[in-house]
C-alpha cells in the first residue's frame, strides 16, 4: 500500500467527500489560497472555489456560528480553526449551540459539522498555541471527540466525522502532520467509538493517544527486549470511548499505564483511569500510571519545552514502575 502524510490523509478525505456530497463546504482562516496553516486544505480553493471553500475574517465565533446554521439548514460544513487555544474564543457557539441544539429541539434538527482543530507542544509557539485540551469538549454532551494517531486514522476518521450527522470535534496534532503512513486510495470510514489494540501483549496495558501512540509502540519495542510484553491501545475516540476495550485488556495484564498530552489535573488520563478505578479495580496487580502534561504553561523556552514534553524513556520508566509490583 503506498504511503502519504498525516497532511496528505486529511487533505484526501475531504477531497472526496467534497466529491461526493456538494453540501459539503469547508470555513476557516486562511484556509484557502494559503492552503490552511498546515497545509491540510491545499490545492482544494483551485478545485472547488470560494462558495465552498470559504476564507473567512478572523473571528471564530462569528464563523463557527455560521457553521452551526448552515448545519441545521442542511449543510454539512467542516470548519478549520488554527489551534486548539483558540476554541476558548467561540465556546458559547461549541458547547451551547453546537453540542445541544439536537436535544434542544427533540431530536428535530441536527447539527452535522465537524471542528477541525490541533493541540500539540513542541514547536516553539509558546503557551497560547500549544495546548492540548481536547478533554474539555469529551466533557460535553452531544459532541463527538476524535483524535487520529496516523494517516490511516486521520483519513478514516475525517471521513466518517462528515459523513456522521452529529457535531465532531476533530483534534489533529501538529507534530503528527508530516509522519507518513499506508493509506488506501479509497474513501473508508473508521466507526466511532472503537479503539485497536496497535499491539498485543499480556504484561501491561498502555492507553495513548495522538502522537503518544507512536511513543508508546516505541517504549513497547523496547520493554520487549527486557521480556515485558506490553499491550497498546488506541482510543481512536475520546467520545464516544469504547471501555470495553480497554477493560478487557486490563484484565489480561493488570496493569495500566495512560500517556496523554493533556494536562494532568482532570485530564482525559484521570477519566481512563477512573473507569478501570470503578469497573476493573479487581483486575489490578499494580497501580495505575498517568504520564501527562505539568499542570503549567507551555514554555516558549526552548529548554523548558522539551523538559516540559514526554515520549517513550518515560514511558518506558513507567512500565518497569508497574512491573516492579509483583
Amino acid at each position: 500500500m503506498r504511503e502519504i502524510t498525516y497532511c496528505d490523509a486529511l487533505n484526501e478525505a475531504l477531497r472526496q467527500c467534497m466529491v461526493e456530497d456538494e453540501r459539503i463546504v469547508v470555513l476557516g482562516e486562511d484556509i484557502g489560497c494559503y492552503g490552511g496553516i498546515f497545509q491540510v486544505t491545499k490545492g482544494l480553493l483551485d478545485e472547488f472555489g470560494p462558495d465552498r471553500i470559504v476564507d473567512t475574517p478572523i473571528s471564530e465565533a462569528g464563523f463557527i456560528g455560521a457553521c452551526v446554521g448552515a448545519a441545521l439548514t442542511g449543510m454539512r460544513p467542516v470548519a478549520e480553526i488554527m489551534f486548539i487555544d483558540f476554541t476558548t474564543v467561540c465556546m458559547d457557539m461549541i458547547v451551547n449551540q453546537m453540542a445541544k441544539m439536537h436535544y434542544m429541539f427533540g431530536g428535530k434538527g441536527s447539527v452535522p459539522m465537524v471542528l477541525r482543530t490541533n493541540i500539540g507542544a513542541g514547536r516553539g509557539t509558546a503557551a497560547q498555541h500549544s495546548q492540548s485540551f481536547h478533554s474539555f469538549f469529551a466533557h460535553i454532551p452531544g459532541l463527538v471527540v476524535a483524535a487520529p494517531s496516523s494517516p490511516y486514522e486521520a483519513k478514516g476518521l475525517l471521513t466518517e466525522a462528515i459523513k456522521n450527522d452529529n457535531p465532531v470535534i476533530f483534534v489533529e496534532h501538529k507534530r503528527l502532520y508530516t509522519t507518513k503512513g499506508p493509506v488506501p486510495e479509497e474513501s473508508y470510514r473508521i466507526p466511532f467509538g472503537k479503539a485497536e489494540i496497535k499491539r498485543e501483549g499480556a504484561d501491561v496495558t498502555i492507553v495513548a493517544t495522538h502522537a503518544l501512540v507512536g511513543a508508546a509502540l516505541e517504549a513497547a519495542e523496547e520493554a520487549a527486549k527486557d521480556d515485558i510484553d506490553v499491550e497498546v491501545i488506541d482510543p481512536r475516540t475520546l467520545s464516544p470511548l469504547d471501555k470495553e476495550t480497554i477493560l478487557s485488556s486490563i484484565q489480561k495484564t493488570g496493569r495500566l499505564l495512560v500517556a496523554d498530552e493533556d494536562n494532568k489535573t482532570c485530564g482525559f488520563a484521570a477519566e481512563i483511569s477512573a473507569i478501570v478505578a470503578e469497573e476493573g479495580i479487581f483486575y489490578l496487580k499494580a497501580p495505575i500510571i498517568r504520564n501527562a502534561s505539568p499542570d503549567t504553561p507551555v514554555p516558549f523556552s526552548p529548554p523548558l519545552e522539551k523538559a516540559y514534553m514526554f515520549g517513550k524513556e518515560v514511558l518506558m520508566d513507567s512500565v518497569r514502575r508497574l512491573m516492579a509490583y509483583a
